[in-house]
């Protein structure tokens, strides 16, 4: 949130309430045509504005984004620390015992109601930023689910390589290998995987350079497909493996 320009102060209005602004950037419908003319012609209430609306734009972009996922505890502490709260001492959604007459409890003063405005108002916007980018993440993050050590066959001593088996959160499954071997001329390279019993392989696709990323066919049973291998291709128009292979390891699940 900016500072303040003092030397702004002279001849501009005084400037909108910070639980004000905050329920702007919310979208809601708070401010009367003074209000509106004085953040036309204040840049600090411009400024922090488009702040809290980009805020308040990220968190619910961020929750909106597909299927709600319910964050674990330590995230809605992230939160509570950020606005200055303390930990609930009760269930949620489980009221206080009243321990006295409805009447009997004070009025609170404006300043008292403005300042749970601003609590209010800053909750919603740290919590959709702070709950929305964890849902993103969970429904982003990829998941190593197998890896193989890839070794050399011996007409390629000296080549080494690796692969790792990834899962997104929408069942895709990729196979990332990294190969370090000579290329002979006229040639490429292309991945495979192979059942164990080497009765049945598919192709992944060509190895372009030292590593590629390859996604496996969805009708692939991977338990069973689990030989990595790959292969030295000459470039002569067949597309079944060449026999030649450089290296092949088996996927261990993790």
């Amino acid at each position: 949130m900016s500072h303040r320009d003092p030397n702004n102060e002279s001849h501009l209005d005084p400037h909108l309430d910070p639980e004000q602004l905050a329920l702007l950037a919310m979208g809601e419908p708070v401010a009367s045509d003074a209000d509106d003319a004085h953040i036309a012609a204040c840049p600090d209430c411009q400024h922090e504005l488009g702040e809290l609306r980009h805020a308040a734009l990220v968190g619910r972009t961020a929750i909106d984004a597909g299927e709600m996922l319910t964050p674990p505890e330590r995230v809605w502490d992230a939160i509570r620390d950020e606005v200055g709260l303390s930990a609930p001492d009760a269930e949620p959604g489980l009221a206080a015992p009243r321990t006295g007459p409805a009447h009997a409890a004070p009025r609170r003063r404006r300043g008292g109601l403005a300042t749970a405005w601003v609590l209010a108002a800053s909750l919603v916007v740290v919590a959709g930023v702070a709950v929305g980018g964890w849902a993103i993440g969970q429904r982003t993050a990829v998941v190593e689910v197998a890896a193989a050590s890839l070794d050399a066959f011996p007409d390629h001593p000296g080549a080494v390589g690796a692969a790792v088996l990834e899962e997104t959160p929408d069942g895709t499954r990729m196979v990332r290998v990294e190969l370090e071997a000579d290329q002979a001329p006229d040639s490429y390279r292309e991945v495979w995987l192979i059942t164990k019993d080497a009765s049945a392989l598919v192709s992944l696709g060509v190895l372009d350079g030292t590593e590629g990323t390859f996604t496996v066919p969805a009708e692939i049973d991977v338990s069973q497909y689990v030989l990595v291998d790959v292969s030295n291709e000459p470039d002569d128009g067949q597309p079944g493996h060449s026999g030649d292979s450089i290296v092949r390891g088996e996927l261990g699940f993790l």
